[in-house]
């Protein structure tokens, strides 16, 4: 599956939102993030004080430029200003037929503006959404945290990132809400050494951890000292880094009895335990029950 991600939306200056954090976190992640902008804003930390809307054809011609070139099979989308803007996208989509196409409305800014008349969402319901694999919602995001600038444009640019992996939908979501569970609360608005320090632990976990799962390996890869990295870790995120390779792992056993008959032998080799045993020992302590009964319990559910 071609791994380009299309994001079609406004910017956002700050680089906590829009265009711009949808290409940091798709990055980040490692995959390959491509644009088309549909509203460039004029904006700060304090709220937006401008927009200037580009016309349907501009839209257009970014769009098609990178549909024919870059070919993406998974389309998000942001923030659509412009009903003649909707009526378009929806025409190219209609006629190009991605694999995937992901909405995550915008329409109130963080400080509660109205970003989308209603006519336009109108359009966007009628047109946009009837051909959506996801559109979020808040019962989408992460519970137990409050929400930030650019919460959801961030789950959605991470959802996009294991769609394009070929991801079912269900284990997308648990990979994307894991990932993002593991971000600081200012994610958006941080550069410190630290925050920095720590986003490049949670993207070399996110590659490597089928196989490593010791502190010690990341802490090399970031050539800082384990002890470092764990009072980084601890915080941005009040956990450990043993703990945040720990959940990632959880998560995708938990994905591989759930959507899959994969054997409890053959998901410990492919996760790097040394044996069934080893794996089933590992998840009893982290979650209370074996893999099998979790397994049973899922399906009773």
């Amino acid at each position: 599956m071609n791994k380009t991600i299309l994001t079609i939306t406004g910017s956002d200056g700050t680089g906590g939102s829009g265009l711009q954090a949808d290409i940091k976190l798709i990055n980040q992640l490692g995959g390959k993030a491509a644009s088309a902008i549909t509203s460039v804003t004029v904006q700060n930390t304090l709220g937006i004080q401008e927009f200037h809307d580009l016309s349907a054809d501009v839209v257009r011609r970014q769009v098609e430029a990178i549909i024919n070139d870059m070919q993406p099979q998974v389309v998000k989308i942001g923030l659509l200003r412009r009903a003649d803007v909707v009526e378009m996208l929806a025409e190219v989509l209609r006629r190009y037929r991605p694999q995937h196409i992901i909405y995550a409305p915008v329409l109130k800014s963080t400080h509660g503006e109205r970003l989308v008349e209603p006519r336009v969402y109108d359009a966007i319901e009628r047109l946009i959404i009837p051909m959506c694999t996801v559109v979020l919602a808040p019962s989408d995001l992460p519970g137990g945290l409050p929400r930030r600038h650019g919460h959801a444009n961030q789950l959605a640019s991470a959802l996009a990132y294991y769609l394009s992996l070929g991801e079912s939908v269900d284990d997308a979501m648990l990979h994307a809400q894991t990932y993002l569970k593991a971000l600081p609360a200012d994610y958006a608005e941080g550069n410190s050494r630290s925050e920095e320090l720590y986003n490049q632990f949670l993207a070399n976990v996110e590659r490597h951890y089928i196989r490593y799962s010791d502190v010690t390996f990341y802490a090399e890869q970031l050539n800082v000292s384990p002890r470092y990295l764990g009072q980084v870790t601890r915080r941005i995120a009040d956990r450990s880094p043993k703990a945040i390779i720990d959940e990632r792992i959880m998560a995708e056993i938990t994905a591989l009895l759930s959507s899959t008959n994969m054997p409890l032998k053959d998901i410990a080799y492919r996760l790097g335990f040394s044996s069934q045993a080893h794996l089933s020992r590992f998840f009893k302590k982290h979650k209370g029950v074996s893999p099998t009964e979790s397994k049973k319990e899922s399906k009773r559910g």
